[in-house]
């Protein structure tokens, strides 16, 4: 969770800044347990497979990484979109790994690493980085050209 300041987001010289669209990105990590054949496993309930999944979390490798809890949860109907000149805020969160979002062809006019509002705004970062344990994570403000 990200909690964004009263009287909204402000820029260096503490006027507030505006956005047309808000976003939010969740990075989660799955750890599913395997029988002997590589096969995933499933259970009655997920409290009979605690020991088994456990034993997976612990190697510190998912089994899956997602974004917004599903393969294409971003894409198609459910994409990201913004026009040309308008501006998008984008909240992204990671509770396990480092993670470094990199969106290709703009950059973060006003960027928070790790939700650290507003003591770390920062100008011009094309890959904010997001801390693990850090669940309100990266960010940003986006001006499409």
């Amino acid at each position: 969770i990200m909690v964004l300041p009263r009287d909204g987001l402000k820029d260096g010289a503490s006027k507030p800044l505006a956005y047309d669209h808000v976003y939010y990105v969740g990075e989660q990590d799955f750890y599913i347990p395997r029988d002997a054949d590589g096969n995933f496993k499933t259970y009655e309930s997920a409290g009979d497979g605690y020991e088994d999944m456990l034993a997976v979390m612990k190697t510190l490798t998912p089994t899956h990484e997602v974004f917004n809890g599903a393969v294409g949860a971003l894409t198609g109907d459910n994409a990201m979109t913004a026009k040309v000149g308008e501006t998008v805020l984008i909240v992204h969160s990671q509770a396990n790994r480092d993670t470094r979002p990199h969106l290709i062809g703009c950059h973060g006019d006003h960027v928070w690493p790790n939700g650290q509002i507003p003591a770390t705004r920062r100008r011009s970062i094309s890959k904010p980085g997001t801390w693990r344990g850090g669940s309100a994570g990266g960010r940003a403000l986006y001006t499409l050209p």
